[in-house]
């Protein structure tokens, strides 16, 4: 099977995949969550003209002139509206937040008055309207203000508040599967044998599917053994996960097996060589339902796969508009030379310069070195064959993070 380009092997992970089934949350419970419909406003905010400050409702042609001595007839505060009717040459006091009375047009500030028992002296004009919020400034009823297909964010979660709903339809969170492979492989905190090595990437590819929103099973590491593999392979379709993501054993290698235990189990492979560095032996396939995704061994490789495919896979489940991360000009950070025909993700560091960020790729790109990954602020595409590059010109990125 001959190499095949990134795009054309998102194409296929992203194909026939459609947003996972709806379910209602509490709004205390939606922070992340992807809307299946539009959000309208049930009530209008503020439901009625009010006060920004603390100070004075007056009539605006009532302090044209300062000083303006006027009569205070009552007082307004937040939740207690004042029934009575502000005349000419009349005003009351006014709390941040309480509904500005009839008659009343203006709040001036307390500051910019003077108070005896019932009368208080206004010593600067203020325009008409000052320090008034009127009613719908924010928002009005049945206007839609969060779209389907958006993750809620915090911020969201008060705007929903604010419209009056306690709960939301949003899809269904995609459950992943998370599988590590290697006889090599022992568990952080173990003492290490000879040959062994401790396991990493299941802790980045769980982070990264919890970050964007998904249910982890943890499936742990599988010796290099078909039944044991295998296994592991039939708890995630026995769970009914929507994603199986394997690390390591995806070659066709005498001791690379996953792709042997999941064809046993009848998968309906996509593709599992793909023209990227690092990351070329990605597959892709479908167990009935379920999406299988093979990342590499490498712990780089295995990020850069998943940030790359699972990512999209994960919004795209989730119901989320914005499925792929979009590319982001920056400045080169050191010379590149011409690429071959495979596309680069390179490592790279970001800062700040006069002209936008600038991207330093790291000098060492071996898809075993974590370190560098960690210190990353981005990759750097190279599309294959692209000619090379100067100090100073500019590259694309995408920038890790949500």
């Amino acid at each position: 099977m001959p190499l095949m380009p990134v795009s054309e092997a998102l194409a296929r992970v992203l194909a026939d995949t459609q947003p996972l089934g709806i379910e209602e949350v509490a709004l205390s419970d939606a922070q992340g969550r992807v809307l299946a419909e539009d959000v309208t406003a049930l009530r209008t905010q503020p439901p009625a003209d009010v006060s920004a400050m603390d100070g004075y409702a007056v009539r605006a042609e009532d302090i044209a002139t300062p000083p303006a001595t006027l009569t205070v007839i009552g007082e307004v505060a937040a939740g207690h509206p004042f029934a009575g009717l502000v005349e000419t040459g009349q005003a009351a006091r006014i709390f941040t937040g309480g509904v500005l009375p009839d008659g009343a047009d203006t709040v001036v500030i307390q500051e910019l008055t003077r108070r005896d028992g019932d009368k208080v002296t206004v010593e600067k004009t203020a325009i008409k309207g000052r320090n008034v919020r009127y009613a719908g400034i924010d928002f009005k009823q049945s206007e839609v203000l969060l779209e389907k297909g958006r993750a809620l964010t915090d911020r969201d979660l008060m705007l929903a508040a604010a419209m009056n709903h306690p709960r939301l339809r949003v899809h269904r969170r995609p459950v992943v599967a998370v599988l590590g492979t290697g006889d090599e492989l022992v568990m952080p905190g173990s003492e290490l044998g000879p040959g062994q090595i401790v396991y990493s990437n299941g802790f980045a590819l769980t982070a990264l599917a919890r970050a964007a929103g998904a249910e982890v099973i943890d499936l742990g590491v599988a010796r290099d053994t078909l039944d044991d593999i295998g296994g592991r392979i039939r708890k995630a379709r026995e769970a009914k996960v929507d994603v199986l993501l394997t690390s390591g054993g995806a070659s066709v290698g005498d001791h690379d097996l996953v792709q042997k235990a999941l064809k046993a189990e009848g998968l309906d492979l996509s593709f599992w060589r793909v023209a990227l560095r690092p990351g070329r032996p990605m597959m892709h396939g479908r167990l009935g339902a379920m999406h299988v995704l093979g990342v590499p061994g490498n712990p780089v490789s295995s990020y850069v796969c998943a940030f790359l495919f699972l990512l999209p896979l994960l919004r795209k489940l989730s119901g989320r508009s914005d499925i792929e991360t979009p590319p982001e000009s920056a400045i080169l950070g050191r010379d590149l030379p011409a690429n071959d025909d495979r596309a680069d993700y390179l490592r790279a560091t970001l800062e700040s310069g006069p002209d936008g960020p600038i991207a330093t790729p790291v000098q060492n790109q071996d898809s075993s070195l974590m370190a560098p990954l960690s210190q990353a602020g981005c990759l750097l595409i190279r599309e294959p064959q692209a000619p090379a590059a100067k100090a100073g010109s500019r590259c694309r990125i995408l920038k890790f993070g949500f």
